[in-house]
């Protein structure tokens, strides 16, 4: 079955509600790569997400863009805070890519203060963005971040500037921590109002590697690894019908998290995620 298709805030475009993180293809082989795009194609995801930073991804996704540029929404990242790199990152990744546009710039990782103020002012990497947006080489631009202070600090982005999308962490997990959900639903209210689109990550994130575990996965937590577990928590973050969900870093377990996608059931009851956070002993990736 294919994964539904929702309006990707005011872009104009209906995205997959599953968005390709295409970290999975940090360190993989173009073949391994082209097997994923295989894959995607099977569930109609039709958005990508990648980074600048993300090791060999842009590199190993420009292949895919020679016949398929037209089935996707390409969203990239820049994760410099100047004028100039930021410019160098763009016109990089246009290359990598192998494209004469991309969809969605993102202004990567924003959530440090300083950072903030530096990317937002004067030659910060909003500038280049803006003017590579005039200039055709970008559609829209957005903001990410991770932390337990991303959702604030993308209100404060989201009033200093029109961005058309945001991405931030969302899991059962952490809508039970703390003051994160009130700050989630306080950004997820301001965005339905402006019709910026709201991706979110670290969906099947299980907690951190313990002190001497072996690393058994790509991303830097340890995901959820059970089609069951998977699919419960896919089902509770996809309940809100208006938000996204980037995929996890990871060849092995996107194959799940596409077929839970593709089976949506209903919202899990807290009693029920609850009884899988315990069964799964889920922690925080970020800390207290």
């Amino acid at each position: 079955m294919k994964i539904e298709k929702r309006k990707f805030g005011n872009t104009g475009h209906k995205s997959s509600a599953v968005i390709f993180g295409a970290a999975a293809l940090w360190n993989e082989t173009q073949s391994t790569s082209d097997r994923i795009l295989d894959l995607l194609l099977e569930y109609g995801v039709n958005h990508i997400d990648v980074a600048h930073i993300y090791g060999d991804a842009e590199l190993r996704i420009g292949p895919w863009m020679d016949n398929h540029r037209k089935d996707f929404f390409l969203a990239t990242k820049t994760y410099e805070r100047t004028y100039k790199g930021a410019r160098e990152n763009i016109m990089r990744s246009l290359d990598l890519l192998r494209t004469d546009h991309i969809d969605l710039l993102q202004m990567h990782g924003l959530t440090n203060p300083s950072e903030w103020d530096e990317a937002m002012g004067a030659q910060g990497a909003l500038e280049a963005i803006q003017e590579a947006k005039a200039d055709g080489l970008v559609k829209f631009i957005g903001v990410t971040g991770h932390g337990w202070t991303v959702a604030a600090m993308h209100k404060k982005s989201i009033e200093h500037y029109d961005f058309d999308s945001i991405l931030l962490p969302w899991n059962w997990l952490m809508a039970h921590h703390r003051g994160y959900p009130l700050d989630f639903n306080n950004i997820l209210d301001l965005c339905r109002k402006k019709n910026i689109a709201v991706q979110t990550i670290k969906a099947v994130a299980r907690g951190p590697y313990a002190a001497g575990m072996k690393k058994t996965h790509t991303p830097w937590y340890q995901p959820l690894e059970d089609q069951e577990s998977i699919q419960k928590s896919v089902d509770w973050v996809l309940s809100l019908k208006d938000i996204f969900l980037n995929s996890v870093g990871d060849v092995n377990i996107l194959p799940m998290v596409l077929e839970a996608a593709s089976k949506l059931g209903e919202r899990p009851s807290d009693k029920d995620m609850n009884a899988m956070s315990e069964k799964m002993g889920l922690a925080s990736i970020f800390g207290v």
